[in-house]
């Protein structure tokens, strides 16, 4: 890629934040507008469940095929393809007749949506060299990520109670255009010197894991282990074949190698953990304040503020706090918040009192808005340049995956709560079905909190350094290989 003015880089960084907005502004109106897809559609809490992680599923299953082709055939050109399936399938969601449709539109969606946030940080990082600047660049971007639960939650909750739930898709449509456009005449192309090679088999065995995997946890509490336990085993045998194949790959699709470095696992546990707890959050949260409280959609985003407009504010602060003194900080101020948030409300029950529900949500917004810069910052920093897009790939996967398990264990946990309760009675089950829930999103905070200390001391950097080190020798010894 070119060397850019300051004025074009900053163009460029904000090209990309508009995908990443329509992409986080999706999940988070979508969410408000559970209750009502629930009443309109007939939707029970697995169907609920799924108009959520059809998308995350996907999401996660194919982005580091799409880090690694954008690597390799061109990043601009992959990130406009993107665009393009992405707001054709949110046209196709609003047209939906029924849950089922929904959900497979929702997957189009994804595929598109696949092509957009790892390649845009592929595209950030190689265009923001300097650590300092990649750092803030990438704040400015987890502050999208808050812009999207700030403006998500008041302009879902306006359309759907106006309009009904079917406008919450026509958002996407302007702004993809508009992104589509400005990416064509702004953005360079650039691509890997030399990229990964496809990898089919290890493709297929990573859908094969994580579908199977959601698709055990979502229905567990609906069917027999009979009907569940085969898709169980299904996920424990893609992972083991995961572990034993990609390693015998000279290009796999997973670089098992990255994870030898000590910051790189941390963080993919660490997104792991913090969107689980948030998938997991938005999707409590939503359904107690409708169905419980009985407030109204856009009620109900007005009471999503006190977390959301946190997480827009800490968020580019934790950018110059990783770019100033390191990934250590935000992380503990992440994980202790979010930890404190959930014991809110697995031991005191928060949801009962205005005062600490309100508490409960501003903790776990500063938790959430510290969490994203070092994830991102700690991914790409030490990995070769030329494997940018794989690198962020597995930590936006990490991200996606994290949101599907979340959505999944919590939902299941509920669901497995309320079974067989009339809709008098949901109200007053609701809270204690949902109390392992919580417990789970403090757990969730608790590993952030401890893999921060211990993934970000010198013993961890040293990690790194000997990882990147070798990553980048291996690949001249092939190169220097290929030009023999």
């Amino acid at each position: 890629m070119p060397e850019l003015s300051h004025g074009r880089r900053m163009l460029v960084l904000a090209i990309c934040c508009m995908s990443l907005l329509i992409v986080s502004l999706d999940n988070t109106v979508l969410n408000v507008a559970l209750p009502s897809l629930q009443r309109e559609l007939d939707a029970s809490t697995s169907g609920l469940q799924w108009t959520i992680d059809a998308y995350t599923l996907v999401l996660a299953s194919l982005l580091m095929l799409a880090g690694s082709t954008a690597d390799r055939i061109g990043r601009r050109r992959v990130f406009m393809s993107g665009l393009v399936v992405f707001t054709l399938g949110s046209l196709l969601c609003s047209l939906a007749p029924d849950l089922n449709w929904l959900v497979v539109f929702r997957m189009v969606q994804a595929v598109g949506g696949s092509m957009l946030n790892p390649v845009a940080m592929s595209i950030i990082t190689n265009t923001f060299t300097d650590p300092r600047e990649r750092a803030r660049a990438i704040g400015v971007w987890g502050a999208v990520v808050g812009l999207s639960m700030a403006a998500g939650p008041l302009v879902g909750g306006l359309l759907v109670d106006s309009v009904g739930w079917r406008s919450i898709f026509w958002v996407n449509l302007p702004v993809g255009l508009a992104a589509l456009l400005l990416t064509w005449r702004f953005v360079p192309e650039s691509r890997a010197p030399r990229a990964r090679r496809p990898d089919p088999v290890g493709q297929v065995l990573v859908i094969a894991l994580f579908g199977s995997l959601t698709y055990a946890i979502i229905e567990a509490p609906h069917g027999s282990w009979r009907s569940t336990a085969p898709f169980a085993a299904l996920a424990l045998i893609s992972l083991l074949a995961l572990l034993r194949y990609e390693p015998r790959r000279p290009e796999p699709l997973i670089d098992l190698r990255f994870f030898r470095s000590a910051p790189f696992s941390g963080a993919t546990v660490i997104a792991v953990s913090a969107f689980a707890a948030l998938g997991g959050f938005l999707f409590l949260s939503t359904l107690y304040l409708q169905n419980v409280r009985g407030l109204s959609a856009m009620e109900a985003g007005l009471w999503m503020l006190p977390m959301a407009v946190p997480t827009f504010l800490c968020a580019p602060l934790s950018g110059r706090l990783v770019g100033s003194r390191g990934p250590r900080l935000p992380l503990l101020v992440a994980g202790g918040a979010m930890t404190v948030s959930g014991l809110l409300f697995a031991l005191f029950e928060a949801e009962t009192s205005n005062a600490t529900l309100l508490l409960g949500y501003v903790l776990f917004g500063v938790g959430f808005g510290f969490v994203n810069a070092p994830i991102t910052n700690t991914a790409v920093s030490g990995m070769p340049l030329s494997q940018a897009g794989v690198a962020s790939a597995v930590a936006s996967t990490s991200r996606q995956l994290g949101q599907t398990l979340g959505v999944a264990v919590l939902g299941a946990v509920l669901a497995a709560g309320v079974s067989g309760s009339s809709y008098a009675s949901y109200a007053d089950t609701f809270v204690s079905a949902s109390r392992p829930g919580w417990w789970v999103l403090a757990a969730c905070g608790a590993v952030v909190l401890t893999l921060g200390v211990v993934t970000t001391g010198v013993w961890a950097r040293g990690t790194a350094e000997r990882a990147a080190r070798r990553l980048e020798g291996e690949r001249l010894s092939r190169r220097a290989g290929v030009d023999a």
